[in-house]
């Protein structure tokens, strides 16, 4: 079993966890205003991100420029891994490849303190991405909690790229934000991955 083998159901189960579903759960969020670059990257790149319609355009078209964009707002000082394996606990099926992972370390060689995972829903299916988003942000915790990191809050993000889904976890508490936001408002979206790093800790 791996990440994306997981069901939320299934990590309910296991996990013992709470699941909170909850509307607007970042709406206090202040907007973060993109950088010109990122702007017109995007302006030039979404159209046809969505016309190719694939896994890999909309994530070297949309998502990673939006991630380059945190990374730079936080002066480098975070690190930005993209397809890694990230193997935590193989015997509970915390195990597998990251689409994407955010770590509070500018140390760029490994994965020293996660802090949000993100997960590119299949078949542009945000719905089915969540059990592999929480596990994820399971393993993130577990992996915190070994290495000594004080890390309170790990967050997940669902996307399509044009679409993202929010969601944290402290404890055994998972929250799951109902509100879509679209790829339109992306300086809402650069907003709550900013302020994750000042949350979670």
């Amino acid at each position: 079993m791996s990440y994306s083998d997981f069901t939320l159901s299934q990590l309910v189960k296991i996990f013992g966890l709470t699941i909170n579903e909850t509307v607007d759960l970042f709406a206090a969020v202040e907007e973060v205003e993109s950088s010109d670059y990122l702007a017109f990257y995007l302006k030039e790149n979404i159209a046809l991100a969505v016309a190719i319609n694939t896994e890999k355009a909309r994530s070297e078209m949309i998502i990673a420029p939006i991630l380059l964009e945190v990374r730079r707002r936080l002066n480098y000082q975070v690190s930005l891994f993209s397809g890694v394996d990230f193997n935590v606990d193989n015997d509970r099926g915390l195990n597998g490849v990251c689409d994407f992972l955010i770590s509070r370390s500018a140390e760029q060689l490994f994965i020293r303190a996660p802090v949000i995972t993100i997960v590119e829903a299949k078949n542009e299916n945000i719905k089915t991405g969540f059990g592999q988003c929480v596990a994820e942000m399971i393993a993130a915790q577990l992996f915190n909690e070994r290495e000594g990191n004080a890390i309170k809050t790990i967050y997940g993000v669902v996307t399509i790229g044009t679409i993202w889904r929010f969601l944290k976890l402290e404890g055994n508490v998972v929250d799951i934000d109902l509100t879509e936001y679209y790829i339109k408002n992306v300086n809402k979206i650069l907003g709550i991955l900013l302020a994750s790093f000042k949350e979670s800790t």
